[in-house]
């Protein structure tokens, strides 16, 4: 079983900045990517950001230039950098983890995982 567990949300004025992490544990052998998503009252879930074991990166156009995904692969933890936040980035945001688990002492299968979420709320 893997445990995804998200920190670093809570409430930022316009124009601030949050560090969210996700820090992911158990029986993993690998981790193919890491994913950001979030979801605003009364709308559907959106990627938000996403980055390979290669490091290769995709925003949604809504924040490009605004937020940084990274990840250390020594520590299987993902993070997303949020810069110039804006009243409309607010939402529950939630980590996502496309995972090869071990079995066996030997990789085993592929699964995807969610963190619980995590608010963030930009407001004066």
């Amino acid at each position: 079983q893997v445990q995804l567990v998200e920190s670093g949300g809570g409430l930022v004025q316009p124009g601030g900045s949050l560090r969210l992490s996700c820090a992911a544990s158990g029986s993993i052998f690998a981790i193919n990517a890491f994913g950001w998503y979030r979801q605003a009252p009364g709308k559907q879930r959106e990627l938000v950001a996403r980055i390979t074991s290669g490091g290769s990166t995709k925003y949604a156009d809504s924040v490009k230039g605004r937020f940084t995904i990274s990840r250390d692969n020594a520590k299987n933890t993902g993070y997303l950098q949020m810069n110039s936040l804006k009243p409309e980035d607010t939402a529950v945001y939630y980590c996502n983890a496309d995972v090869i688990t071990v079995v066996a002492g030997a990789p085993g299968y592929q699964y995807d995982y969610w963190g619980q979420g995590t608010q963030v709320t930009v407001s004066s």
